[in-house]
């Protein structure tokens, strides 16, 4: 099987061409498809087995179309990790399935970078917020961190967020979340 018979758009399989990726892994060929037809999906593989690939896809996929929402800078997708390290890793991989996406924008927030930066990033359009709890709750109290425009929410490594006692900070960013996504 290959990434285009999974049903991803034709920028999102020139972003993977153009980056060398040639054929899904197992969880890829079943939770693609699942995620494109709108499910909500609970998914459980070792690492290096491509989970990343196989919530980011789908989601960017997504980006194709313009936002319903109009007039917000908010982005269309959240992933939360439980690490900074693994926030840059989901970061990287954004760039890399999406870069062929017209105005592409990613914002990371993490620990032990530069809050301006940050925040600087979330002052204008952005399509992809990834973020570790923490932080996003410090972002979450400036006025730029709006969700109104929000289509998937991805909670990456979801069993060692709770193990590290992320329940709290999960819990207040679900409630300020748009209950569709």
């Amino acid at each position: 099987m290959s990434f285009t018979e999974l049903g991803l758009h034709p920028i999102i399989l020139n972003s993977l061409k153009s980056s060398g990726y040639e054929t899904p892994t197992a969880v890829q060929m079943q939770a693609i498809p699942a995620a494109l037809a709108g499910g909500d999906l609970l998914v459980s593989s070792h690492t290096g087995s491509g989970k990343t690939a196989a919530f980011m896809l789908p989601s960017l996929n997504r980006l194709v179309e313009e936002s319903t929402v109009k007039g917000s800078n908010g982005p269309r997708i959240l992933v939360l990790t439980p690490t900074r390290e693994l926030a840059l890793q989901v970061d990287k991989a954004s760039y890399t399935y999406g870069h062929k996406l017209k105005k592409f924008r990613v914002a990371c927030l993490v620990g032990g970078m530069p809050y301006p930066v940050q925040l600087k990033a979330l002052q204008g359009p952005v399509d992809v917020v990834v973020a570790t709890p923490g932080r996003l709750m410090d972002h979450m109290k400036s006025p730029y961190v709006k969700f109104d425009r929000l289509e998937y929410l991805v909670l990456d490594e979801a069993d060692r967020m709770l193990d590290m006692g992320f329940l709290p900070e999960i819990r207040r960013i679900l409630r300020s979340l748009p209950t569709k996504r």
